[in-house]
Formats: C-alpha cells, sequence, structure tokens
C-alpha cells in the first residue's frame, strides 16, 4: 500500500526536479547566449557556437531567450508602472467615458489574448499528462503573459471609468510586446510546424498587433468635460499618446498658419492648468507661506516688542521671505517630470558611439555578414528617433514650467501693486515695475528651458569621461586637465558679466523710466522747447548702456571661443598623449573617431554649462528685485475702521489732521492754503496714509473723486459705470447731473465714444466731470471729494453743486466730505474746516466761523465779493456743451450737429497692427546696412574660414588614421599633430574674430536704431502721442530695444554657425560618400517644406505674442495711476481680473509658439536621423571600397547633424522673430514729423518780440485731416502789453486757441503774426522759446528742482531763488533740508498739485518772455495764493503781452480786455466793463460766478 502510495508522488516529484534541472540549464544558456551577443566581434574567436549564431546568413536566437526574456519583458514593464500610472488615473479624474465600439474591441481582444495565453498554458498541463515532460518555463511564462493581459483588460476600462481618451502605457506596452515577438514569429516561419503551439502564437501575434493598431485611435471625451462646452479648445487636451509625443496635433495650426497668417481669433483657448486662474492663486498660496515663516522667525528671534518696534521704524525685517522657495513648491514637481525624460536622454546618447565603433569594426572585418551592418545601422537611427523623442518631451515640461513663472510673476506683481504703501510706491517707479513684469519675468521663463543642465551637463562629462577612458585609457587625463584648466576662465568670464549685466538692467531702468517721464511730459516739452535738453539727457544714459553692452559683447566673443575650442584642445591634447606616451599605442579610426563623437558629446554640457551659470546669475539678480518689491510694506487694511462711527486723528508724516465727529449725511467743506494737507486729510479718510496714532472710521462704503481725474482707456460709459450694471434711468440722472449731456450730443460716437489713455481726449473739465459722474453712479454712503470744481467753468461749476454735491443735489442725505477753493459755496455747507499747515485751526459752520473772526472770517472779507449768493433761476439752463479739448476724435462743434455715428464707430485709439507674412528683405537690409553692409560681409567670410579650418583639422585627422594600416607611424606623428594642432587653433582664433567684428556691428547697429528712434519721436507731432497709448511707445523703448541691444546679436551669432555648419556636414558627407548627394535632394526638400510651414506659422504667433503683450503693461501703469480710485471703490478684484485676461490672452499665442518650436524639433530631426541611416547604410554597402577613417568621419559628422539642423531653422525663425523689433523700431522711427525746430534762413533777431503785438488772421485750425474745423475764421489783434482774459463755455476752443500760438496745431487757413513775423515760417523751437506757458495740468519730472526750473542750466541761483520767490515757493524750497537740489519723485507726486503749479509759474518767471500764456493755470490753487499769483504776474508781466484762460472770472475783471469765444467763434471781444454793460454772454456768466448782481 505504501509503495503504490509512495510511487506517483516520487515520479512527480523527479520529473519536477529534472524540469528544474533543464530549467537552470536554459537559465544559463540563456545567459551565456546574452553574452555571447554583447561581446561579439571582439570575442567572436573563442565563441564558436555564437559563431552558428551571427556568423551566419540567417541567424537566431535560442528558444529558452525567447520564451524568457522576450516573453517577459514587456510583462515586467506592465506590472512596473502600474501602481504609479493607478496612481495618477486616482489623482486625475476626467469623468468617466461612455463605452464605444473601440473599447468594447480592445477589450474582447484583452480577453481573447488571455484565453491564448491560457490555452498555451493547458496545453503544457495537456503535454504533461500525456507524458511529455516540458521544462517549467512552458509553465510559467504562459501564466505570467496571461495574468498580464487580464490586467490589461482591468487597466483598458479603470482608464475609460478616468475619462483617459488615450493610454501612452498601454501603448508602449503593445509596441513592447510587438517588438519581441517578431523575433520569435520568424523563428516559428523558419521551423515551420503544425502544433497547437504555433497556431496559438499567430494568433497572439496578430492580436497583439491589432491591439496596438486600436491603440493608435482616440475616444471620445469624458461626459461633461470643457472641451465639449469650449469654442475653440486645445486639441492637446483630446490628442492621442502618438499625436502628443510627436506633436502631431498641432498640424492643422501650422497648415493653416501657412495658407493664411494666424490672427487672434484662430488661437486656441488656454489649457486650465497653464491659465492665471489656476496658476497665480497655487504660487500666492505658498509665497504667502513663505511670508508666514518670515514673520515667525522675526517674531522667535526678537520676540514681539523689538519687532513691534522695527516694524513701526519702517524697517525691513531681517529675514526676508524667499521667493524662490515658494516658486519650487508652486512649480517644482511639474518640472521634474521633465528632468526625468532629460535623465533618459541622457543615457541614450551615450548608444550611438557604442554603435559607431561596432561599425567601423565592422566595415574592417572583410568576412562579416551584411544583415550585421544593416542593423547596426538602423539601430543607430532608431536610438537617434527615441533620443528625439525623449528630449522634445523634456523641453515641452521645461518650456511650460517657464510659461506658468512667467504668468505668476505678473499676477502676483500686478496684485502687489495694487496695495503696496505710497511710500513703498515712490520706491519704484511705473517703469521699473514695468520692467520686473517684462524682462525679469522673461529671465525666468529663459532659464528654465536649460535649468536642468545644472545636473544633466556633470552628467554627461562624467560618461563622456568614462567611455573615453575606456577607449584611449590614462591618456584621457590630459583633456580632462585642460577642461578643468578652462573652468576658472569660463568662471571669471561669468563673474564679470553679471556685474556688467546688474550695471546694465541699473541704465536700462534709468532710461525707462526717463522715457516713460518725457513720453507722459511730451506736450510740456513741445510747449517749453526742451526737447533738446531732454535728448541728450536719454542719449547719455544709452551711451553708458552701449558701453557696457560692448564690454559684455567683448567678453562673449572670448567666452565663445573658449567653448568652441574646448572640445578641440582636449581631443588634440588626449591624441597627442596617447600617442606620443607609448609607441605601440596607434590612432586607428575606430578610436579617433569613436573618441571625436564622444568629444562632441562633450561639447554641449562644456558650452551650456557657463552659459547656464550665467543664466541662473541674471535670474538671481532678477530674483532678488523681484523679492524686494514683493516684500514692500503693504497698506494696513485695517487703518480704517468700517461700518462704525466716525472719529478719530489720522496721522500724517506726525501733524494730526483731525479729531471731530462728523454726522453721518452732512456736508463739510475743507479749506485752507496750497500743501496745508487737505488732500492729505482724504487720503487718510481712505486708508493711503501710514497711521502713526488715533484711529479713523467711516461708516458704509466709500466713494472718491481725486484732484487730478483719472481716466481709464475705455468708453466713456464703461468709466461712468465702473463694473457697475447698467440701469438706463438712474445713467441718465447722474449725466444730468454732472452736465454731462450736452457732451455726449458732440462726441462721436456717444457715451460709447472710446476715451484714449488718461483721458486724452476729453477736455479737463469734462475728465473731472466723468471721475464725478462715476463717483455719484457707485451709490456709496460716503463720498470724499477733492477739489473737484476747480477744473470746470463757474457757471459748470455752480450747476454741478446745486444738481450733485450741495443741499438739494443728488448726494443729499450722503456724507460728503468736499475740499474746495471755492468761497462761493461755502453759505451752503453744514461744516467748514479750516487747514493750515496739517493742523485744523478752525471748525464750524459758515456763520460760526465769521462769528469767531478768526483767520477764516479775514480771509473771506477779502475774497467773497458776495457773502449770499443769489438763489434767483438763471434764465436758461447752463449749456455746457462741447466740442473736444486737444485732438478730440471730432472737432466739431455742437451748432451743426451731425446724425450721429453708431455707437463705437469713431475709435480714437486704434488698435496695434502686425504685419503679416514673411518679414520682408527690406527689414534684414535695414538692419545689415545698420552693422555696415562692407562689415557684413567680412563677417560671412569669417565664419566660412572658420567651418574650413574645422572640416580641415578633421579631414586630416582621417587621413592620419591610414597611417595605422600602413606602419609608417613614428616617423610622421609630429607633423600629424603640427598640423592637425595648427588647423584647430586657427579655427579658434577665426571665432574670436569673427565674433569680435559681429559684436561690433551689432552694437553700431542698435546705437543707430535707438538714436533714429528717439530722434523721430522728439520730432512727432503731438497729435501721434495722443492717440498712440504710452504702453505702445514703452514697448518700443523697452522690449524692442532689449531685443536689438541683447537678444538678436545672440541670435544673429547662432544662426551663421549652424548654417556654416550644417552646409559643412553636407560637404564632408558627400565627399567621403558621393552616393549620399542622390538622398539630399529628397531630404532638403522635405526640410524645406517642413521649415516653410512652420517659419510661417511661428513668424505670426511671435507677432500676435508681441502685440497682445502691449495691453498688459498699458493696463498695469493705469492700474498703478489710478490705484487709490480702484481701492477706494473696492474694485481690486474686478481689476486683477482684467489683468489675469490680458495675461492670458499673451499665453495663448506664446503657447503655441512654443509647441510650433517641439513640432518642427520632431521633424526636422526625423530628417536629420534619416542622415544618420543613411551615411551609415551608405557606409555598409560601400564597405568594400571605403577605408575606415572615411565611414568614421562621415557617420560622425552625421551624428552630429541633427542638432544643427534643428537649431538651423530654429535660429532662421528666430532671427525673423526677433529681426520684427528692428521692423517695428523702423516704423515709429518713420513717423511724420513736425516742422523744423530751426529754420536758419529764417531764424527772427535774438530780442525778438520787441512788443509783443499778436495778431490772428482770418485764422482757422482743426485737431486732424478730415475734421471739422475747431476755430473758425479768428481775426483779432492784441497789442503789445495788453492783458487779454479768454473765457467760453467748456470745450469752445480756448485751449485750442493757445496751442495754435506754440503751433502745436498747424493752420487750416489764415495765419497769425507776431511783431510782424508770420510764425508759419521760423522754427518751432525759435517761436516756442519766445512764448510762455503756464500749462492746465502742471507737469514735473523726477530729478532735482532746479533741473525741473531749468533743465539747460542757464540760469543762476539768484535768479532761481529770485523765481522761487515771486512764486511763493520760497519758504518751502527753503525748509527743504536740499533746497534747490530737492529731488522730485516721478511727475512731481511728493508735491501738492497747487506747488506743482507754483513751479510752472517759477518756470514763466525764469523765462519771462514778452508772451506769456496762462492756461487755467490757477485752478487748482486757494484763493489765497491765486491773488498773489495774479499780483505777481501782474507786476512781473507788466510789460508783457499776457493771455489768460480763466475758470474764475474774477481773475480777470481787471484785465485790458476780455474774449468770448463760442463754438470756435469770436462771439464778445472788449474791456471787462464794456462787456458787462451790454449784458450778452459774458455778463450772464458773471453773474452765475456771482460777481454781478
Amino acid at each position: 500500500m505504501t509503495s503504490v502510495s509512495l510511487g506517483p508522488r516520487w515520479s512527480l516529484f523527479n520529473s519536477y526536479y529534472q524540469s528544474r534541472l533543464i530549467f537552470s540549464h536554459f537559465l544559463l544558456t540563456k545567459q551565456t547566449a546574452c553574452l555571447e551577443i554583447q561581446y561579439w566581434p571582439q570575442r567572436s574567436r573563442y565563441l564558436s557556437p555564437v559563431r552558428s549564431t551571427i556568423h551566419t546568413d540567417r541567424p537566431d536566437l535560442p528558444a529558452c531567450f525567447q520564451l524568457t526574456v522576450l516573453s517577459w519583458l514587456p510583462c515586467i514593464y506592465l506590472w512596473a508602472v502600474t501602481p504609479l500610472y493607478i496612481f495618477y488615473l486616482k489623482r486625475n479624474n476626467k469623468g468617466y467615458i461612455m463605452m464605444s465600439v473601440l473599447n468594447r474591441f480592445k477589450t474582447a481582444f484583452g480577453f481573447v489574448l488571455w484565453l491564448v495565453c491560457w490555452s498555451d498554458l493547458f496545453y503544457s498541463f495537456h503535454e504533461l499528462r500525456n507524458g511529455l515532460t516540458r521544462p517549467p518555463i512552458y509553465f510559467v511564462t504562459p501564466l505570467v503573459v496571461g495574468m498580464t493581459m487580464l490586467l490589461v483588460t482591468f487597466l483598458i476600462q479603470f482608464e475609460r471609468l478616468r475619462g483617459m481618451q488615450s493610454s501612452g502605457v498601454l501603448f508602449i506596452f503593445w509596441f513592447l510586446s510587438l517588438l519581441c515577438a517578431i523575433v520569435p514569429f520568424r523563428s516559428k516561419i523558419l521551423q515551420a510546424s503544425s502544433t497547437l503551439r504555433f497556431t496559438t502564437f499567430y494568433l497572439y501575434f496578430s492580436l497583439v498587433l491589432l491591439e496596438l493598431i486600436l491603440s493608435c485611435f482616440n475616444e471620445k471625451p469624458p461626459l461633461f468635460s470643457t472641451v465639449v462646452t469650449d469654442p475653440n479648445p486645445c486639441p492637446e487636451s483630446t490628442a492621442g499618446f502618438l499625436s502628443t509625443i510627436t506633436f502631431w496635433w498641432f498640424t492643422r495650426m501650422a497648415v493653416k498658419g501657412y495658407k493664411t497668417p494666424l490672427e487672434a481669433k484662430d488661437l486656441w483657448s488656454l489649457n486650465v492648468q497653464d491659465s492665471s486662474q489656476t496658476v497665480v492663486p497655487r504660487f500666492l498660496e505658498e509665497w504667502e507661506k513663505e511670508q508666514a515663516k518670515a514673520q515667525m522667525y522675526v517674531y522667535t528671534h526678537n520676540g514681539p516688542e523689538e519687532t513691534e518696534v522695527l516694524l513701526s521704524e519702517g524697517r525691513a525685517a531681517p529675514r526676508q521671505p524667499s521667493f524662490l522657495w515658494a516658486l519650487i513648491r508652486a512649480f517644482g514637481p511639474f518640472f521634474l517630470i521633465g528632468s526625468a525624460y532629460k535623465l533618459l536622454q541622457d543615457l541614450i546618447s551615450f548608444v550611438s558611439p557604442q554603435l559607431l565603433r561596432l561599425l567601423i569594426s565592422f566595415t574592417k572585418q572583410k568576412g562579416a555578414p551584411d544583415w550585421w551592418g544593416y542593423a547596426l545601422a538602423f539601430l543607430m537611427f532608431f536610438t537617434a528617433l527615441l533620443q528625439t523623442l525623449i528630449l522634445h518631451q523634456h523641453f515641452q515640461y521645461c518650456f511650460v514650467t517657464g510659461m506658468r513663472l512667467r504668468t505668476a510673476i505678473i499676477g502676483a506683481i500686478y496684485r502687489k501693486s495694487l496695495v503696496i504703501t505710497n511710500a513703498a510706491k515712490r520706491k519704484s517707479t511705473v517703469g521699473e515695475i514695468v520692467n520686473l513684469m517684462s524682462v525679469d519675468a522673461q529671465r525666468f521663463m529663459d532659464l528654465t528651458t536649460f535649468l536642468n543642465m545644472l545636473w544633466s551637463a556633470p552628467l554627461q562629462i562624467i560618461l563622456a569621461l568614462y567611455f573615453l577612458w575606456q577607449n584611449l585609457g590614462p591618456s584621457v587625463l590630459a583633456g580632462l586637465a585642460v577642461m578643468v584648466l578652462l573652468i576658472p576662465l569660463n568662471a571669471a568670464i561669468a563673474v564679470k558679466t553679471r556685474a556688467y549685466q546688474v550695471q546694465q538692467m541699473q541704465h536700462k531702468d534709468a532710461r525707462i523710466k526717463l522715457m516713460s517721464e518725457i513720453l507722459n511730459g511730451i506736450k510740456v516739452l513741445k510747449l517749453y522747447a526742451w526737447e533738446g535738453s531732454f535728448q541728450e539727457k536719454v542719449l547719455a544714459i544709452r551711451q553708458k548702456e552701449l558701453d557696457v553692452l560692448r564690454r559684455t559683447a567683448y567678453l562673449g566673443a572670448l567666452s565663445t571661443m573658449a567653448w568652441t575650442s574646448a572640445p578641440f584642445l582636449v581631443a588634440l591634447t588626449t591624441f597627442a598623449v596617447y600617442v606620443k606616451v607609448d609607441e605601440n599605442n596607434v590612432l586607428d579610426a575606430e578610436k579617433a573617431f569613436v573618441s571625436l563623437s564622444l568629444f562632441n558629446i562633450l561639447r554641449f554640457p562644456l558650452n551650456m554649462l557657463p552659459q547656464v551659470i550665467s543664466s541662473i546669475i541674471q535670474a538671481s539678480v532678477s530674483l532678488k528685485r523681484i523679492q524686494d518689491f514683493l516684500s514692500h510694506s503693504e497698506l494696513d487694511p485695517e487703518a480704517v475702521q468700517k461700518n462704525s462711527a466716525a472719529s478719530g486723528k489720522p496721522g500724517h508724516d506726525s501733524n494730526p489732521l483731525l479729531e471731530r465727529r462728523n454726522p453721518a449725511g452732512s456736508l463739510v467743506a475743507v479749506v485752507g492754503q496750497v500743501g496745508c494737507g487737505k488732500s492729505s486729510l482724504i487720503s487718510a479718510l481712505l486708508g493711503e496714509m501710514e497711521k502713526i496714532e488715533g484711529d479713523v472710521a467711516v461708516r458704509g462704503s466709500v466713494a472718491y473723486v481725486p484732484q487730478q481725474a483719472w481716466i481709464q482707456n475705455a468708453t466713456l460709459r464703461d468709466n461712468i459705470l465702473f463694473g457697475k450694471p447698467f440701469a438706463e434711468q438712474k445713467y441718465h440722472s447722474v449725466l444730468e447731473a454732472c452736465a454731462l449731456t450736452p457732451d455726449l450730443e458732440v462726441l462721436p460716437g456717444g457715451d460709447m465714444t472710446e476715451i484714449g489713455e488718461k483721458g486724452i481726449n476729453l477736455s479737463g473739465g469734462q475728465r473731472q466731470r466723468v471721475s464725478l459722474a462715476r463717483s455719484l453712479y457707485s451709490d456709496a454712503d460716503v463720498y470724499l471729494l477733492d477739489d473737484p470744481l476747480s477744473a470746470v467753468d463757474a457757471h459748470v461749476a455752480k450747476h454741478i453743486f446745486d444738481n450733485l454735491i450741495g443741499p438739494e443735489g443728488a448726494l443729499k442725505g450722503k456724507t460728503r466730505l468736499l475740499v474746495t477753493h471755492g468761497v462761493s459755496f461755502l453759505p451752503q455747507v453744514d461744516n467748514i474746516l479750516v487747514m493750515v499747515d496739517g493742523r485744523v485751526t478752525e471748525m464750524g459752520s459758515y456763520q460760526e466761523l465769521l462769528d469767531q473772526n478768526g483767520a477764516f472770517a479775514e480771509f473771506l472779507r477779502n475774497y467773497a465779493i458776495e457773502d449770499v449768493i443769489e438763489e434767483e433761476a438763471i434764465g436758461k439752463p447752463p449749456q455746457s456743451c462741447s466740442s473736444l479739448l486737444l485732438l478730440s476724435p471730432s472737432g466739431e462743434p455742437p451748432a451743426e450737429k451731425k446724425p450721429r455715428q453708431a455707437p463705437g464707430s469713431e475709435k480714437l485709439i486704434h488698435a496695434e497692427t502686425s504685419e503679416t507674412g514673411r518679414v520682408k528683405m527690406k527689414v534684414f537690409m535695414d538692419y545689415a546696412k545698420a552693422v555696415g553692409l562692407v562689415l557684413s560681409v567680412i563677417i560671412c567670410l569669417l565664419y566660412g574660414c572658420q567651418n574650413a579650418a574645422a572640416i580641415g583639422a578633421n579631414v586630416w585627422l582621417s587621413d592620419w588614421t591610414k597611417d595605422a594600416s600602413a606602419n609608417q607611424t613614428r616617423d610622421e606623428v609630429n607633423m600629424r599633430l603640427g598640423v592637425y594642432a595648427s588647423l584647430g587653433i586657427a579655427q579658434g582664433l577665426l571665432v574670436m574674430v569673427s565674433s569680435f567684428t559681429l559684436a561690433v556691428g551689432n552694437i553700431g547697429a542698435a546705437k543707430k536704431l535707438h538714436y533714429n528712434l528717439l530722434n523721430n519721436k522728439f520730432h512727432t507731432p503731438q497729435a501721434f502721442f495722443d492717440t498712440t497709448p504710452l504702453g505702445r511707445l514703452i514697448n518700443r523703448f523697452s522690449k524692442d530695444i532689449y531685443i536689438i541691444d541683447e537678444v538678436l546679436p545672440s541670435t544673429v551669432l547662432m544662426f551663421l554657425g549652424t548654417l556654416f555648419s550644417s552646409v559643412s556636414t553636407m560637404i564632408v558627407i558627400v565627399a567621403s560618400t558621393p552616393i549620399f548627394a542622390v538622398v539630399i535632394v529628397p531630404l532638403a526638400f522635405v526640410y524645406v517644406f517642413v521649415q516653410r510651414f512652420y517659419v510661417a506659422t511661428s513668424r505670426q504667433l511671435k507677432r500676435l505674442e508681441s502685440v497682445s503683450r502691449s495691453p498688459i503693461y498699458s493696463h498695469f501703469s493705469e492700474t498703478i495711476t489710478g490705484a487709490s480710485v480702484i481701492r477706494a471703490y473696492g474694485k481690486d478684484s474686478a481689476f486683477v481680473h482684467m489683468s489675469d485676461t490680458r495675461v492670458d490672452d499673451n499665453q495663448k499665442s506664446y503657447y503655441p509658439g512654443i509647441v510650433a518650436n517641439r513640432w518642427l524639433g520632431v521633424r526636422i530631426e526625423f530628417i536629420g536621423n534619416c542622415i544618420v541611416l543613411f551615411a551609415a547604410l551608405f557606409a555598409v554597402i560601400g564597405k568594400e571600397k571605403l577605408n575606415p577613417g572615411l565611414v568614421g568621419l562621415s557617420v560622425s559628422y552625421a551624428l552630429q547633424v541633427t542638432m544643427t539642423l534643428n537649431w538651423m531653422v530654429r535660429m532662421t525663425s528666430d532671427l525673423e522673430s526677433n529681426i520684427v523689433a528692428v521692423e517695428r523700431v523702423k516704423e515709429y522711427s518713420e513717423t511724420k514729423t513736425e516742422a523744423p525746430w530751426v529754420v536758419e534762413d529764417k531764424r527772427p533777431p535774438s530780442d525778438w518780440p520787441p512788443q509783443g503785438n499778436v495778431e490772428f488772421r482770418d485764422y482757422s485750425v482743426r485737431y486732424r485731416e478730415g475734421l471739422d474745423l475747431v476755430l473758425k475764421n479768428l481775426t483779432l489783434s492784441v497789442q503789445g502789453g495788453e492783458k487779454v482774459g479768454i473765457v467760453g463755455r467748456t470745450g469752445a476752443g480756448k485751449s485750442s486757441m493757445t496751442l495754435c500760438l506754440f503751433r502745436l496745431l498747424e493752420a487750416a487757413g489764415g495765419e497769425i503774426t507776431i511783431d510782424g513775423v508770420k510764425i508759419s515760417e521760423i522754427g518751432l523751437h525759435d517761436l516756442r522759446s519766445k512764448l510762455t506757458i503756464i500749462p492746465q495740468e502742471p507737469v514735473l519730472f523726477s530729478g532735482t528742482l532746479r533741473m525741473n526750473l531749468d533743465p539747460f542750466d542757464s540760469y543762476s541761483d539768484e535768479d532761481l531763488w529770485k523765481a522761487l520767490e515771486h512764486s511763493h515757493l520760497h519758504k518751502f524750497v527753503t525748509n527743504a533740508p536740499a533746497k534747490l537740489e530737492m529731488e522730485c519723485a516721478e511727475g512731481g507726486e511728493n508735491l501738492s498739485v497747487g506747488q506743482r503749479q507754483l513751479v510752472c509759474l517759477a518756470r514763466a518767471l525764469l523765462r519771462k518772455t514778452r508772451i506769456l500764456i496762462l492756461d487755467e493755470a490757477t485752478a487748482a490753487i486757494d484763493l489765497e495764493t491765486d491773488d498773489l499769483i495774479q499780483s505777481t504776474i501782474r507786476t512781473q508781466f507788466e510789460d508783457c503781452t499776457v493771455f489768460t484762460i480763466a475758470h474764475r472770472l474774477n481773475t480777470i475783471m481787471d484785465y485790458t480786455r476780455v474774449l468770448v469765444l463760442d463754438k470756435g467763434e469770436i462771439s464778445e471781444f472788449d474791456t471787462p466793463s464794456q462787456l458787462l454793460s451790454q449784458k450778452g454772454v459774458f455778463y450772464a456768466m458773471a453773474k452765475d460766478a456771482g460777481l454781478v448782481q
């Protein structure tokens, strides 16, 4: 019984044990087979079994190898990635996909494959039962593969439920399975048999092939995905795996861009994960964490008391939050995926030299079978192809990271600029902050592309040295020594470059800041004829900038030489040491060219490392600048308590301002002299001041009307609604109350007319009324009105007071705080605050203050002609209709109303156009001319010579390797080395000389182009500036000049380098294998074809990108100017959203641009890979005729060509894209100019005009061609020394008349003569320097007070002090510590508006010309100062002719004559007394102002 029971078990155990033995034997065989294949051909003479496998014309692999390695490889891959893949799918759930036919087939085939595998398994058991013992592998493999097929079926369904439309993981699995099944498939055909196992294998092969084909197709998008709702979704989100890795999804846009130039509407929506709404919050979250950490650090190290002191003293915390860490945490993980691709690509790049070694040794062996050569050729092709696909995935991840960085940085800076304190705002000007957004954010973007080189370059260098050591032994150490010696040189250059970079940025900031101010105040410069002085200032900064650029360029030339010569020097020293050390060391083709291809791999990391280091250095400068800006102190949101009873004293500097409770619904007037702190009081109530002690409380929402109205570049209606919904009835009552209804009649598009930047096409009064309308429409609880009535005419001021501000106005019942200089309104207010030097000296109602008989009562007695304004109704309602001030879109006066055009049909500011189609050859010629034509030719010749030297060196090396076979080595070694060295050194020197020459040429061109642009802009008529947004001009001076200065030179350098290098590669390959010429033609055709598609699309995308960039900066500078208004109305988030939208629109054209580069890269590198394939194939075909040296030369050149070709197209495109900057700068350098500044043969005498007689004869003027006349046939004569007041309703042409005297507007008919000289005949500077204007809006430039008064340094200190004394600024300037050297902030921000106006008066006193024009110059000044000014004008300009445009009629009541203008024509012109007695228009106005009963 026992023996019976033991028998079967024992036999089972026995057969199992035997099978284990067989299995292990097979495994051994498999391993040796692997070894045999790996070490052939060096060890082929020892391994006879391998010879039977490989040295036959019918090679095959052992069955065990096929059943183990080939079957398990795909399974191991899939099981390894599945856990990560499932985790990824769980994290990225996109919704589920409905079961489709495609999905059913995939699942069914997966299931059938499982059945097929397991039928194999059961067949093995069946054989075992029948006594046929099979090795265990026949059981294990079907089991493993079957389980894997089940896993595949599960994954197919899991992907569907998670919304995955195309699976890369499964595609790679099917591809590997098919690849591994090809060898067994061939073996099975060779051994043709009819067993079941053969049938199942054929079935398995067919199903795997079908699965691979099916996995190339996409599923439908998931249900409820955004792709379905988006009108123009990015096809990337629905692209399949193959389409993604080859960027095939982009082809549609490339074709479209080739057929017709792309427009903004053709661009795809931005992927959600790249948009501002996703990116900026993610970054800000990390930044806030950093700030909290820094705060904690300060607290833990200093204790709370010390921290309080530090913060109150305004000192920065000792540790700043780290901007870098915030970036890394927000964007690092995504970037790391790109880094993983880079690692893979680096490793694969070392396979090619090993294959080259095998190929050269193959050509040496005469008996080797041809299939082995072809296999090597195709292997080279496939490794190159794989490298291409992986590399471009890496770049895609890097570029997208860069793009997100830029979005985050711009978003963070914009949000920060809305909340920084005024003190912090003074530290950085608008120009500087725009630079942070444009240049610094761009630097980060550029850096991300190559950041991985930091670790990748050392890795590549180490690997290359390892393989070189294997090839040449210890001689490599000599080469390594050369590399080490070059490092300090490159480091020194990098450090020096960094120092220059910082200088460069400082000069650039200074230049942009100055340009920004000049363009802001261009009108004033023209009126004062100061262009020359400011042009010199800009050119002085520019010269410094160019000097630094020149030094940087020379350093650049040196470093270019260092990195071009580095690989050659390394090769030279290595070869020299190798052949000299040992007589037996012979340099044969294999050693020379495998080493050369390794040296070529070395070239890229050696080149890139110094560049990456210098990029990091540049970025670190930018990092610091951005970090500093983002760390600026912010306004305290708690400074003003909302929704509580109002009381307290806000601190301003150190003067307590106010301690008083104002009951809700009262109207409080604030009066006081210029600079006494009225506007500061309002700022304190808005929370804009730094609070020192006390508290401020405001109940309810706030509306704020600033002293200088802030108008957006939008339609008039949008300016009033300011984000509120449109309610028609309310809207019209608002227009009525603000006296805007008549203005709408004459605006070309009614309230849909677009208003230019800063409200350029509205008069000062209209701007102020729009600002008032905005506040009324906002329907707030508290109204803070900072002197809104100063800019409007007296009758309009009365209308607004009565209908809006006053006790019976639209705002009755609301709390109103009104800063005013208008005495006539004071009796109607509830309370009056009198301010002196930042303190409230008196307070009470009008009557109370009169009874107190203090300073206020004294002041009133002097200035108020009537104590109480008559409340009688004035006959006709005030007509505040208006044809517009300077450069309105239409100068039509209301008299002849035309049928209204469709709303918005008249655009003042036209969208920036972008050129379409190819960049014209003329632009390239323009640039070549700017460089110098002769110099351009010399540069090209030098590049040709340096490439000839490089080819010479390599051909010489190829020739040298022949010596190895001829054995005549020793004698010639020295000669061979000498020639090789001299050719290489010649190449290095030529590189340096050509780089030097190119740098000189480029800097010359940059200087010329900037000078022409600047010169033209100073000579451009005022009309151009009124219709062109500032952002557009600043963009030309910052971004475009930056490209011409820094980007274009390096692009030209790279372009010439790659062009000559590509040509030389072709020459070498054709020379060594002439048959290759046959392939060149079709390859060149495909190359040009792809390149044409790419360049057309890419160029247009670049143009669209630069056009959509301007609005970001325009909107930004607009926001900064109006930050206090935006905050007061609580519109921060709306403006942030507007900015985000503009950034996204810009990225919408940038993203396809980077994808276009990837799309091109994959295709062009494919051509390069074909060149490698054909070079290798022709070497195999012609191996009998070719010597190994030539094969090495040809294939090693071919291996380089991929990169060169790709760079060449990229550089062609970059050159086209960047040369667009030259095109844009040229466009603005050739705009129409105004009349010449000086006409030599018509110069007036130096003492002209002696009398100051001014005569208008039939004078008419219009703003622009095709518009109606603004002044019609004016004829009047003014005698020297007369004082003429000019009055009229808003828009009657008062300001236009004064501008005509300066020829800012040129005559449409008639003429003006001054003392008998026709002003149209003399030069503009001769004319303008003899007239003086005190303009309506005082403009100051940042710089010293002295510079603002006297930019040409033509007056003595004594003159300056005298002028300051007469303009009543003496006390203010004397109290300033720096006196005349006192710094004025940008736009004179640190002076009150009134003080700025007084500075303009001081300018006028200095010039002291015969003719003086005052354009509503005293509107922003209190009555007392106004009186002082008027007396100054009477005494100092006693014998001058004075024209005054007046709002306050009392200032001109004692003038010689008054000119009343109406609709561009003279209505009345006589002495004031005469006009009052006529009871005409002037009388009505005087009555409105309360000057007559």
